[in-house]
């Protein structure tokens, strides 16, 4: 088997994935700044809203984009 692969070439990417993850970014980062300011002002909504854009940014958006295109 490992004389088929080259170890000098990765995987290929396929499929119509190609955008920019600035905007993953900026929604996990914002997540886990109200998510850390919810915790330091023991508000459990703050806390929530932050798991919440956490979870959006990492798993949601980017299935929801997938299934768009």
């Amino acid at each position: 088997m490992s004389d088929f692969l080259d170890p000098g070439r990765g995987p290929e990417q396929e499929g119509g994935f190609r955008v920019s993850p600035s905007f993953f970014i900026a929604v996990l980062g914002a997540g886990f700044l109200i998510g850390t300011f919810g915790h330091i002002v023991r508000s459990r909504v703050l806390v929530a809203l932050g798991v919440t854009l956490v979870f959006l940014a990492t798993v949601l958006l980017p299935i929801l984009y997938t299934v768009s295109r």
